[in-house]
């Protein structure tokens, strides 16, 4: 991996996919359309937050949010777990996806064929509207970038920002997209700066509901948390001790997930 473009202001970021909606449910396209948390999604922050600050209680923490409701609502479940102010940056909403949004995989896939299949080869996709996927990396490393000083930067977003956003941070070209499986209606992944630039600790984590591993046991084909960082490799980044399951697939009903 080729490092990214950023000497940043923080060293380590958590990259946070707000909670489920009800459109995430039904596989509805959201883009920069604002449909709230379901009871679901609030139960998925609930559960997370406390982890998250658990995490990060003894760090200097910034905790920066989508304008989107869906994702301000997720932050502030953890904000006041950390004591922290929520800030909002437009530039970390989802992509714009124009003529797609409010609708379903199946309504898209039914009027616009020749996109829903650019779409899911990866390609642009002509005639949609919205944004294009470059944009959206380039308004996101701006956040970053704009980030004021901090240990840890929380970063609640979506599911394609994201993904563009991760993909840009570690310097991945189109040859490489999609490479990593989207986040997860509130899973996180952690980056943290080195020498050499971003580099990716862990990915898709989640924290189960109750009862979601029984008996203790670990989902089949779980191996376990991903390993910490070494000392060498990041001084000022602290082990962050347990870590939750890695996470599932995201839904193929998931729409935004898997831009």
């Amino acid at each position: 991996m080729t490092a990214g473009p950023l000497a940043p202001p923080v060293r380590r970021l958590l990259v946070w996919r707000h909670g489920r909606t009800e459109w995430n449910a039904h596989g509805r396209f959201q883009g920069q359309l604002d449909p709230p948390l379901d009871d679901e999604g609030r139960a998925q922050a609930a559960r997370t937050a406390p982890h998250l600050a658990a995490v990060l209680h003894d760090q200097d923490v910034v905790l920066v949010s989508s304008d989107l409701q869906r994702a301000v609502d997720t932050a502030g479940a953890l904000a006041p777990l950390l004591g922290v102010p929520v800030h909002v940056d437009e530039r970390l909403r989802e992509h714009g996806l124009g003529s797609w949004e409010g609708l379903t995989r199946d309504e898209v896939a039914e009027r616009h064929p020749g996109q829903y299949e650019d779409w899911l080869a990866g390609r642009p996709v002509p005639g949609r509207g919205g944004e294009a996927q470059a944009e959206v990396a380039a308004r996101a490393l701006a956040a970053v970038a704009d980030l004021p000083p901090a240990t840890t930067a929380v970063l609640v977003t979506h599911g394609g920002t994201a993904g563009r956003l991760v993909e840009a941070l570690l310097g991945l070209g189109l040859e490489h997209k999609r490479i990593f499986g989207p986040l997860g209606n509130c899973h996180w992944s952690e980056l943290a700066f080195q020498a050499s630039g971003w580099r990716l600790m862990r990915h898709n984590l989640y924290v189960p509901a109750a009862g979601q591993l029984e008996g203790g046991r670990r989902p089949a084909g779980d191996r376990g948390s991903f390993p910490g960082p070494s000392a060498t490799d990041v001084p000022d980044a602290p082990r962050s001790g347990a870590t939750p399951e890695e996470a599932p697939p995201a839904p193929v009903e998931d729409a935004d997930a898997a831009g």
